[in-house]
């Protein structure tokens, strides 16, 4: 139950508590609905769809499904696997991330005037690395409704399944697919503490790993998810190095829908990290002990551990 659903004062009866924390609509929130002129009353209904085992859609997204008036879909050919599930063929309108910014002030107009929408993704949360945020966008700055249906998500699945510290962490949807592109982006990651969360295509998979044994270090922990929820489900958990080497020894592992936990850089890591970004600039202008002097007094970082990290560097060494 939602904190608007039952909004209470200390001097709120329990009668009035009851009477307001009835049973909401399974599409038209109460909480979020608007009644526009004429009575109408229109909204957009985010649902989320399972990940593989269809019996994971709540009861709840089941109730909205069946009765949305028009579903707002990514691929109507994937969505039809789950409209034929539930017994149903609704009113769809194809959704996705070529025609999104042209649709959405139609779909916008519409539930302004009055029409409720339901929005699917092929899988899992909608806009979590799927369709959806222009629409959203919009509606936010129309201040017209929107609520949301959870339910499956592979990022949180993995995360929870990875064994990997879950209490802070840091979801990176899909890297780059250029290698250039996706080295940076990785080197721009390289002393982030939290755990990290990846969605992967099987083709890229090798690749990905590979950049990260390179850049981060092949010790660093993690965990390669596939087929969440399906019957081949199978959650890898190694070293990075370790996966690279396991899945060069087991090819057929390299299919799937893929979800790659990373444990955050150690300490260690930050502070070398910290270091050679210090370093850097300074020795592009000067000497070497001279860099690292300045370094040193600018940050308070060690002067030996300083001169170490210019000599790994000044000789072209992989930072670590």
């Amino acid at each position: 139950m939602g904190f608007n659903d039952c909004a209470a004062t200390g001097r709120t009866s329990m009668k009035r508590v009851q009477t307001r924390c009835r049973a909401p609509d399974p599409l038209t929130h109460e909480s979020t609905g608007a009644t526009l002129v004429g009575g109408a009353t229109g909204q957009l209904t985010i649902i989320a769809t399972p990940i593989g085992n269809l019996d994971d859609l709540s009861l709840r997204a089941q109730q909205a499904i069946s009765s949305a008036p028009l579903i707002l879909v990514e691929d109507r050919r994937h969505a039809q696997r789950l409209f034929q599930h539930l017994g149903i063929q609704p009113k769809t309108l194809a959704l996705h991330e070529h025609n999104e910014r042209a649709l959405a002030p139609q779909i916008a107009q519409r539930i302004a005037a009055g029409e409720r929408i339901a929005l699917l993704s092929d899988a899992g949360i909608p806009l979590i690395s799927d369709p959806g945020f222009p629409l959203l966008a919009l509606l936010r700055a129309r201040q017209l409704p929107v609520t949301i249906i959870p339910g499956p998500n592979a990022a949180l699945a993995a995360l929870a399944l990875s064994g990997l510290p879950s209490d802070r962490f840091v979801f990176e949807g899909f890297l780059p697919a250029k290698a250039g592109a996706r080295r940076a982006r990785l080197q721009a990651l390289q002393r982030e503490s939290r755990s990290l969360i990846f969605y992967e295509a099987p083709h890229r998979i090798c690749e990905t790993l590979a950049d990260m044994v390179d850049l981060w270090s092949p010790d660093r922990a993690a965990a390669l998810c596939r087929e969440l929820t399906k019957r081949y489900e199978e959650c890898l958990r190694d070293s990075l190095g370790g996966l690279v080497v396991l899945l060069q020894v087991q090819p057929d592992k390299v299919r799937g829908e893929m979800t790659l936990v990373v444990g955050g850089a150690p300490e260690q890591t930050r502070q070398d990290a910290d270091a050679d970004q210090l370093l850097g600039p300074l020795l592009a202008e000067l000497p070497l002990a001279q860099a690292v002097r300045l370094a040193a007094s600018q940050s308070g970082m060690a002067h030996r551990f300083l001169y170490a990290r210019a000599l790994a560097l000044t000789s072209g060494e992989s930072p670590a």
